[in-house]
């Protein structure tokens, strides 16, 4: 993922989605992608538990909870979900670290630096609001580590949150697991703005302030 781009590449590579999603069959979608519905004007979809809506004549994105045009990097997830899920993706039910998905490896140095390790320290001593946190985004604890949930970013990419607090000897510690097959439903970069989203959304939640720099 790379960081040096402006704001402003960020619209533009939005508007270029926006016309890619107007060539798209949207019947199609609909019968491929777990969780996308028409209804009315839009195809819907929930977004950790936020309901958007494409403008079907437009391919506008909107907020249908705010009526409001969301952040570039959420616009451009649900694009690239559109635009790269396969006709026979399916879960495998076998879970993995970032780097070692198909076509991850080039991502993997940024993905550590600005999530995990970002999730680390923002949640450092925090274990509590994590909790609390994890369970507002429809979490589902897991037995792994401390404090571990399983959190619908889609209904066909969830991720699995894992933290380890710090005590007297190590550091607080955390990964982030993909479904092995995530990559069939979206494009491998998109998976880290994902997740870094998904990390935003929890530290807002847990009333905390981001330590380090994320991708959104």
């Amino acid at each position: 993922m790379k960081t040096e781009h402006t704001p402003n590449h960020y619209e533009q590579w939005c508007m270029e989605w926006q016309k890619r999603f107007l060539t798209l069959d949207q019947e199609k979608l609909v019968r491929r992608i777990p969780g996308l519905k028409a209804e009315g004007e839009y195809l819907t979809i929930l977004y950790y538990l936020h309901k958007y809506g494409i403008r079907q004549n437009t391919g506008e994105i909107l907020s249908l909870e705010t009526q409001q045009e969301p952040a570039a990097f959420t616009r451009l997830n649900l694009y690239t979900l559109l635009w790269y899920c396969k006709e026979d993706a399916v879960p495998a039910q076998e879970w993995l670290p970032f780097r070692n998905l198909k076509n991850a490896s080039p991502f993997g140095p940024a993905f550590q630096k600005s999530v995990i390790d970002v999730f680390a320290e923002t949640f450092s001593g925090h274990m509590r609001e994590l909790e609390t946190a994890c369970l507002t985004l429809g979490g589902r604890k897991l037995p792994h580590s401390d404090a571990g949930y399983q959190i619908p970013a889609f209904e066909c990419i969830p991720i699995q949150y894992l933290f380890w607090d710090k005590d007297e000897e190590f550091p607080a510690q955390a990964n982030i697991l993909f479904d092995r097959n995530a990559v069939d439903f979206i494009h491998v970069e998109s998976l880290v703005t994902i997740a870094s989203e998904g990390l935003s959304l929890l530290t807002a939640a847990a009333g905390l302030t981001t330590v380090g720099n994320t991708f959104s």
